[in-house]
């Protein structure tokens, strides 16, 4: 989808400042109102994705299904359930465990690698400004999953039975996850909306500016990002707990498959959600999403983007509805309540053409002066 199409369909969507709460268990306890929050945030989410999502994500979601279904498909083969030939490992050569597999299996192994593949390659396309923190999160959770097969090789029935040693493969690979999803991918996602916010949703009118933050909460987001690692954990867990058992079997894998199967498609469905928020909120243009020292090292300069000084009353110094940018250019909200326009004092609106006045009447203490002293420090002599 073109750059200009995304910002005209966002532009019709409505903001999450629209949506009023779903719940009120705020009023029961304060300690609750983190609940309205995220049911609020999760219902815009909800309704936006509902509006966005099409065959494309549905082709997405498809593929890594597929992929994941396969790699655990064992009925008709036998390969897994009778534990294979467990004195053969590796993946090259002619003594390869994974050339001695079933003929059915290894397909549905290659098979399981194309889809997967693939499925990373159609969001790669579909949302660039998130290709690198997408490298991050799958290296984050081939770190998990690399863990979790660590420690089930010296404890099959991990973590039952296990000691503290077999734990060092888990608690590695949940470091790195941590490392890249939380210090990295956050970071970078959180720092980018701030720009964002800063510079495209600029405004003399305070309460506007308000409102854009609110419009671009990440409460939801950070929850998604979360159960994501949850479910990567419980992912790699059973996948590798279904595969380490030592024949013979008491116990089937039948169970345990199928927790592999159905938490793998959900983290996949939560990497396509944390994938794509972003995307949406910001508009889907020319943003990198970056950390601020990601921005100094790679070049970026953060402090040259536009920061305009808010105006001041000169006589009890409350904030008043006008600005002044990096330029000296001085702008002023319109006088006229119903509008939401703004411009150079002594100019017309931008909005409904009505000249604006060179000098502005405070609200709070009612002391009318010129717009320019609203930008000289009271405290000076």
């Amino acid at each position: 989808m073109a750059t200009d199409d995304l910002d005209a369909e966002v532009s019709e969507v409505q903001r999450l400042s629209d949506f009023s709460k779903v719940t009120n268990l705020g009023e029961r306890s304060g300690f609750l109102s983190f609940i309205d929050t995220l049911l609020l945030q999760f219902t815009f989410h909800v309704h936006t994705s509902r509006k966005f999502w099409g065959k494309y994500e549905a082709l997405v979601l498809a593929l890594a299904s597929a992929s994941v279904v396969l790699g655990a498909w064992d009925y008709g083969i036998d390969e897994l359930s009778s534990g294979g030939d467990w004195s053969r490992g590796g993946l090259f050569g002619e003594e390869s465990g994974f050339l001695h597999l079933e003929e059915w299996s290894l397909m549905l192994s290659l098979l399981t690698m194309m889809a997967w593949a693939s499925a990373l390659v159609l969001m790669w396309a579909r949302y660039p400004i998130m290709r690198e923190n997408l490298v991050f999160l799958v290296v984050a959770s081939f770190s998990v999953q690399l863990g979790h097969i660590y420690s089930h090789s010296g404890s099959p029935d991990f973590p039952l039975g296990s000691g503290i040693s077999d734990f060092g493969g888990v608690a590695l690979g949940n470091l790195v996850m941590i490392f890249l999803a939380v210090f990295v991918v956050h970071r970078a996602v959180t720092e980018t909306r701030d720009i964002h916010v800063e510079e495209k949703h600029s405004h003399p009118d305070p309460r506007l500016v308000e409102k854009a933050w609110k419009d671009h909460r990440l409460d939801a987001w950070s929850a998604s990002l979360v159960i994501w690692v949850i479910m990567i954990n419980i992912m790699s867990w059973s996948g590798s707990h279904a595969i380490s058992q030592r024949p013979p079997f008491e116990d089937g894998i039948l169970g345990i498959s199928l927790l592999y199967v159905t938490s793998g498609v959900i983290s996949f469905f939560l990497l396509m959600h944390i994938v794509w928020y972003p995307h949406f909120m910001l508009g889907g243009g020319d943003h990198t999403i970056q950390s601020s020292r990601a921005r100094e090292v790679a070049g970026v300069s953060v402090a040259s983007r536009e920061e305009a000084l808010q105006g001041l009353c000169p006589v009890c110094g409350a904030e008043t509805p006008v600005i002044k940018k990096p330029s000296g250019k001085i702008e002023a909200h319109c006088s006229d309540s119903e509008c939401k326009g703004w411009g150079v004092p002594g100019e017309p609106c931008s909005s409904c053409a009505r000249i604006l006045p060179l000098r502005l009447k405070c609200e709070k203490c009612g002391s009318s002066s010129s717009a320019t002293s609203h930008f000289v420090k009271t405290d000076a002599w």
